[in-house]
């Protein structure tokens, strides 16, 4: 069965907003989408598949990356999961770069500024399924969501190929439906776990409803009812997060709502999100999301 793999000429190419894309000679990729990318050279052959529009997919793929790999994206519109299933790489998350091998996932929110890079010597094997969002929308990344955690990339991979299959020659749009419709739970399941310990989601439940306290580890822990060791080592596990770099996320993605949907004033905002200083808030807005808050309510 023909599959779509595609060699990638080794440039750079710098985009608007500060995109960047550097692929190199040996990455290769095999990729399908919702609609015809004809302005995108590494979307513009390939097989497309209406169907992912459905759960708001833009594009799932699979990727053998190899160095100089790098690809930057500003405002990313959709949530982004990457799943590994050979070598490492590293992944742009909260602010910092976070190392994904196989048998790990990650998971990207939407409208913040993301990036993945290979390593020298260290080829880098993962699927990936990039989501279209609106600012306006329910994300598939909720408060219990990992930034990183354990998963096994095989089925997603094999029905993100037998996607690309099905859509490359005669179509059956009844199979490509199931293929779709798996891809799609293989998200939802790393994105929102069922927990078996349900003290982190009622913690967290308590925390997005007030995201202005000044909480602290302590206090934290206190809530949920666990040691301040417990907690921590609870949170690395479940949502590759400490908890007080998860309260920072929940305050982050509850700042850019508001930066989107209201005209508050930005010192208001970073008050009602538990920065009494709007100076702090700014600096912490802009490393975690790449932009700052006047620039990001701009993009809206």
């Amino acid at each position: 069965m023909k599959q779509h793999k595609k060699k990638i000429s080794n440039k750079g190419m710098t985009e608007r907003r500060g995109n960047q894309h550097i692929l190199g000679e040996a990455t290769k990729i095999e990729v399908v989408q919702s609609h015809l990318e004809e302005n995108v050279d590494w979307l513009k052959d390939a097989p497309v598949c209406e169907l992912l529009s459905q759960y708001h997919i833009n594009h799932a793929g699979i990727m053998q990356a190899e160095f100089p790999l790098e690809i930057t994206r500003k405002e990313q519109s959709g949530t982004f999961m990457l799943a590994c299933f050979s070598g490492e790489g590293r992944v742009l998350a909260d602010g910092r770069w976070i190392k994904i091998k196989a048998g790990e996932a990650c998971l990207l929110p939407p409208f913040v500024t993301n990036a993945i890079k290979c390593t020298p010597d260290q080829p880098w094997g993962f699927c990936w399924v990039r989501y279209i969002e609106s600012r306006n929308a329910t994300p598939i990344v909720t408060e219990i969501s990992p930034v990183r955690g354990d998963f096994k990339a095989t089925p997603m991979l094999m029905a993100i190929r037998g996607l690309i299959t099905e859509s490359t020659n005669q179509t059956v749009p009844a199979i490509q439906h199931h293929w779709v419709e798996l891809i799609h739970n293989y998200v939802l399941r790393f994105a929102q776990p069922h927990q078996e310990d349900d003290r982190l989601w009622k913690l967290w439940k308590i925390v997005e409803q007030n995201l202005d306290y000044e909480w602290t580890l302590s206090q934290l822990a206190k809530s949920a009812c666990l040691s301040d060791e417990h907690l921590r080592r609870l949170c690395k596990k479940q949502l590759g997060r400490s908890p007080v770099q998860h309260l920072t996320f929940l305050r982050m993605q509850q700042a850019c709502h508001l930066l989107a949907t209201t005209n508050d004033k930005v010192d208001f905002i970073a008050s009602s999100v538990g920065y009494i200083n709007g100076s702090n808030f700014s600096n912490a807005f802009t490393k975690w999301v790449g932009l700052r808050p006047s620039e990001y309510r701009k993009g809206r």
